[in-house]
């Protein structure tokens, strides 16, 4: 390179630098450091979820070039998608895959937080932005399931939607507010349409921004274990920038490829076009993440102290994911045995949810 190219390369940096703040985000990327212990390996699970949501948005905006969102032209549009559009089914099905393994991955994240208690102060609200990311998540699932207007989605739609119906007071509001109506239609499709891709990436998009802040300003905790038994030396740590953001591309790329696998070798079905005239068909079953509570409705007798099975099933998840959000509130770890009972707690929560997820799946009938 000549003097000169030097130069004008030189006086655009500093240009670029001075508008920018290029040279504090680089100090600070030097800077930044990663605990370094027998846990550290769980600080990958946030870089993953952050790379397969990138995935979503980008599969999404893809298939937004060719969908359309009404009753006559949305199972259309995405067949056309799948036999039409050159890779087409290649896009939907990591656009599927994708959003289920996001799911896996976000669930796992959150868990290892709880149990290695990084909610405790001062990340407090790390936790809660995390937790209403995972809401959002979920929301995103449900209301993307309808989208392809394919036979299974819309009777699915049609029983999650009756869900919140069944609670007092709201219930009426909130089943109407959903399906744009009293039953499903095309107005519940173009309605979810609009929470899918306006509505929720709004609240992602704020939501993601504070949940990375907090991140950065508290950096990464330190499990109590290992930070007593290095108290004794200076405490190991990784340099974010190359080393640990390296190591998180690595992974990044063998979940591309596991994508890819899945997209090729079990491409996502798009099934019969819905019919609302025709009978629901046997076995029908929610998304694997909210097959725990489908279960857990269906096992409540019909009436448990005076009130109905479902509304106080209903009441009970309301209550779980209140106190699950305010977890770091309830157990700020100045006693002992009220985060050993959150631990204990914790456990129940994961293997009761994967138990009836697995129930749900694996026994056979409807």
């Amino acid at each position: 390179m000549s003097a000169g190219e030097e130069g004008v390369r030189a006086g655009f940096l500093a240009w670029l630098d001075e508008r920018a703040g290029l040279s504090a985000l680089a100090a600070l990327a030097r800077e930044k450091r990663v605990p370094l212990h027998r846990h550290t390996a769980w600080y990958y699970l946030g870089g993953m979820t952050l790379f397969l949501f990138t995935v979503q948005v980008v599969t999404g905006i893809l298939l937004l070039l060719y969908y359309r969102s009404s009753a006559d032209e949305a199972f259309e549009s995405v067949q056309f998608i799948m036999t039409r559009v050159p890779f087409g089914w290649l896009v939907r099905s990591i656009h599927s895959w994708s959003a289920n393994l996001l799911v896996f991955v976000l669930l796992l994240h959150m868990f290892s937080v709880f149990f290695l208690k990084a909610y405790r102060r001062p990340r407090e609200l790390t936790w809660i932005t995390g937790v209403l990311l995972l809401f959002v998540m979920l929301a995103f699932g449900f209301s993307g399931y309808l989208l392809p207007w394919n036979t299974l989605a819309f009777f699915a739609t049609q029983v999650g939607t009756e869900v919140p119906g069944a609670l007092p007071v709201v219930g009426r509001f909130m089943l109407r507010f959903l399906r744009g109506g009293d039953q499903v239609t095309g107005g519940t499709l173009t309605r979810f349409y609009g929470i899918h891709v306006a509505v929720l990436p709004a609240a992602t998009t704020l939501l993601l921004a504070a949940h990375l802040l907090l991140v950065q300003k508290h950096g990464m905790s330190v499990p109590g274990g290992e930070a007593q038994g290095r108290a004794s030396g200076p405490p190991r740590s990784l340099p974010f920038f190359p080393n640990f953001l390296l190591r998180d591309a690595i992974g990044w790329c063998v979940a591309l490829g596991l994508l890819a696998a899945l997209a090729a070798l079990f491409p996502w079905e798009l099934g019969e076009k819905a019919d609302p005239f025709a009978p629901a068909p046997a076995g029908i079953r929610p998304e694997w993440y909210f097959a725990w509570m489908f279960q857990t409705l269906k096992m409540l007798p019909g009436h448990v102290l005076g009130l109905e099975g479902e509304l106080l099933g209903l009441l009970a998840f309301g209550a779980g994911g209140v106190l699950w959000l305010l977890v770091p509130l309830l157990d700020s770890g100045r006693d002992c045995r009220r985060g050993r009972a959150f631990t204990v707690l914790g456990w129940v929560v994961a293997v009761y949810v994967a138990g009836a997820t697995a129930f749900v799946y694996l026994r056979r009938g409807p």
